[in-house]
């Protein structure tokens, strides 16, 4: 027997139907299932919108499949030296140093944990070519607090990213 079916046994037991002021076995059954089975609408709504790290880069929030995701969209310094859009150079993978960082998806994975939380997810560094684990948590409407790090989270850092407008400036993708 499941958890779930354990639950709603014991829920059932001592159920009095038609005694007022306690609820039949109906209504234990229905508030059972709710504590209980999962449900789309207990997942936190994914904090769409455009969120700036570092000072640095702007990341777009979407919801994918699901879980956050997150592509950049805005770049302190959006070309290289020569005057060129900002490459991906520092990717392992020889094939991927040409793409573009304006546009590219560097938060994915992230599924929903509770109330304004993520986990599980991925974060890419194309400062130095590394993936990351990354969790997440809405502090407010205005700031996520994300913890990035290799292995265990203790070994990570801590980033704040505050919801921006999206704007005119150069940069933009």
């Amino acid at each position: 027997m499941s958890r779930q079916d354990r639950l709603v046994a014991g829920l059932r037991i001592g159920a009095a139907p038609g005694r007022p002021g306690r609820p039949g076995h109906t209504a234990l059954l229905v508030a059972a299932t709710m504590l209980v089975a999962p449900s789309a609408a207990s997942d936190p709504a994914v904090p769409q919108g455009e969120w700036l790290m570092d000072g640095r880069v702007a990341v777009q929030v979407f919801e994918c499949e699901g879980m956050m995701c997150g592509r950049i969209i805005w770049l302190l310094a959006p070309r290289d030296p020569e005057g060129l859009p900002k490459m991906d150079k520092n990717n392992p993978v020889a094939s991927l140093r040409q793409r573009r960082l304006c546009g590219l998806t560097i938060l994915w994975g992230l599924r929903p944990a509770g109330a304004n939380r993520w986990v599980d997810g991925w974060f890419y560094n194309p400062d130095d070519g590394k993936a990351y684990s990354v969790t997440a948590q809405l502090k407010s409407d205005n700031v996520i607090v994300a913890r990035i790090y290799a292995g265990l989270p203790i070994f990570g850092k801590t980033k704040t990213l505050a919801r921006v407008p999206h704007g005119l400036s150069e940069g933009w993708c």
